[in-house]
């Protein structure tokens, strides 16, 4: 009885509904994106960081719009939704942003490194594991992915009844 009933709150709770649409929703998005900014599809786009939309800043605003409108603007709960939600975007924009500019460049560095010790030392190989350059995202990216979260989470508020 209650793994059912705790089953059945989530599967029809409007803020877990708006959050994990919301992150399909941005990351599908991205290849059709990608396609006409860079004219080729890559659907690989869709499973990786980074990108437009932020799907990271979708998640958090469908959210705390879904919580908003259900337990309004007032609520302590809100209140840790927005605050969840500044830090993940900020997070998306800043730091994971900034890690991925310095993988560029350790990426860089180490080629260079690889061909001096080819030229220098024939023979001896080189590990190379490129780091991941694509972490975070560029602002517009964070406020796209927050403008349909907020789209989202309304809507979905709208459609999903409360749980009684």
């Amino acid at each position: 009885m209650w793994l059912s009933s705790s089953l059945r709150g989530l599967l029809h709770n409007p803020a877990i509904i708006a959050a994990l649409s919301s992150i399909v929703i941005a990351q599908v998005v991205k290849v059709p994106i990608f396609f006409f900014a860079q004219k080729k599809w890559d659907v690989a786009k869709m499973f990786s960081t980074g990108g437009m939309p932020s799907s990271h800043s979708a998640a958090v605003t469908s959210l705390a719009t879904v919580v908003g409108i259900r337990s309004g603007t007032g609520s302590m709960l809100f209140g840790a939704c927005v605050v969840f939600g500044v830090i993940v975007m900020y997070d998306a924009a800043g730091i994971r942003r900034h890690a991925g500019e310095q993988a560029i460049v350790l990426n860089q560095l180490e080629e260079e490194i690889g061909r001096y010790i080819d030229r220098h030392f024939s023979g001896n190989e080189v590990y190379q594991k490129r780091l991941k350059e694509m972490l975070g995202h560029q602002p517009i990216e964070v406020f796209m992915g927050g403008l349909l979260g907020i789209l989202l989470g309304a809507l979905t508020a709208a459609i999903i009844p409360p749980l009684s």
